[in-house]
């Protein structure tokens, strides 16, 4: 990906706000989308409760007590013969629903993701984007966990259930993402495309981190990735971008949310004279003339094809997409994709059948 298209940055740094007034204020806009849930479209694992359906129908498979036999009503084949040879009397074992819905987000902090120019940058609103998709799921028993990429590699935060659970990983994320970046690095010789990664070495690129995502979580639920998707190049004509192919592997048997995260100076720049961009990943670094009308226009168009092919990918690959703007309201662009998503879930409701 050229410095372009990588969030660059000039210099210009911002202070991290104090941790526990950051938390307060994105858990308290969150709280405006109460009222308002994330649809379920797909068939997912299970006989979920209420909203959420399975894609196995019947009672459940997870064994719970035991109780006499009732002719005519209960299955014989669910006869529990230890207790009723030692009773005398048949049994039952009776079975639950495994109701609960899976979310897991996997959040890019990577370096390119440590960029702003309006009220936050993009981390901050990625953290952001995680809180809303946790206080729109975790309902009813719904279980919630986290993935971090950043420089270190990935970190995994368990799923648990309930809104404890939800704003401690929550505060988490947000601790990660108010750390001060990493120095940038020296630019390294650029390895082969597809070459396997040093033994030991941590992950630090969105497609492994997706991949690593679906194989560790087998059972189907929602997966919901949020990044600026500025890992590869994806040129017109060229080869897809490398996380394509593992987001459409985990959209074969999950519903699959991308978050995408982006700020205005990714792709239009102002008029301020003779820069330096610098790609916050590798530490190159690019002198760009800004003064220039036609650089701006290049550079304008650009942002735009690289979003038109980020776009394109992720349908391609069957995922929702979420567009959010460090500079836009993002409880008004939240509304609008859930309040979309409601009318999806109901259109395949009615294709399919069910009311």
């Amino acid at each position: 990906m050229s410095p372009q298209l990588r969030g660059a940055t000039t210099g210009a740094t911002t202070g991290a706000p104090d941790e526990r007034a950051a938390a307060t204020a994105v858990l308290g806009r969150a709280r405006a989308l109460r009222g308002l849930e994330l649809a379920v479209v797909r068939r997912l694992e299970g006989f979920l409760r209420g909203e959420h359906l399975g894609v196995r129908t019947g009672p459940g498979s997870e064994p719970a007590d035991s109780r006499p036999y009732r002719a005519g009503e209960d299955d014989v084949r669910r006869m529990d013969w230890p207790l009723t040879a030692r009773t005398g009397e048949p049994h039952v074992r009776e079975v639950v629903a495994d109701r609960e819905l899976e979310t897991w987000v996997l959040v890019d902090l990577s370096p390119s993701m440590a960029f702003g120019t309006a009220t936050s940058d993009k981390r901050q609103l990625a953290v952001t984007a995680a809180a809303v998709v946790g206080h729109l799921t975790t309902r009813l028993g719904d279980r919630f966990g986290a993935w971090v990429l950043d420089e270190e590699g990935v970190v995994r935060r368990p799923s648990r259930t309930g809104r404890t659970a939800l704003h401690a990983a929550l505060r988490e994320l947000l601790v990660r993402s108010l750390a001060e970046p990493a120095p940038l690095p020296e630019p390294p010789r650029r390895a082969r495309r597809g070459a396997p990664a040093a033994p030991g070495a941590p992950v630090v690129d969105l497609a492994a981190a997706v991949e690593r995502l679906g194989a560790a979580h087998r059972r189907r639920g929602l997966r919901v990735v949020v990044s600026d998707f500025l890992d590869g190049e994806g040129l017109p004509g060229g080869p897809p971008p490398p996380w394509e192919r593992a987001l459409r592997r985990l959209a074969a048997r999950h519903q699959v949310l991308a978050v995408e995260v982006v700020d205005r100076r990714e792709s239009e720049l102002p008029d301020v004279g003779v820069v330096d961009l610098v790609d916050p990943e590798t530490g190159e670094v690019v002198e760009v003339d800004t003064g220039r009308a036609e650089v701006r226009s290049a550079f304008a168009a650009a942002g735009a094809e690289h979003r038109e092919r980020v776009a394109a990918a992720l349908r391609r690959c069957g995922a929702a997409h979420l567009r959010l703007a460090t500079d836009e309201d993002w409880v008004a662009a939240t509304a609008r994709f859930v309040l979309a998503q409601r009318r999806t879930a109901r259109a395949v409701d009615r294709m399919a059948g069910r009311s």
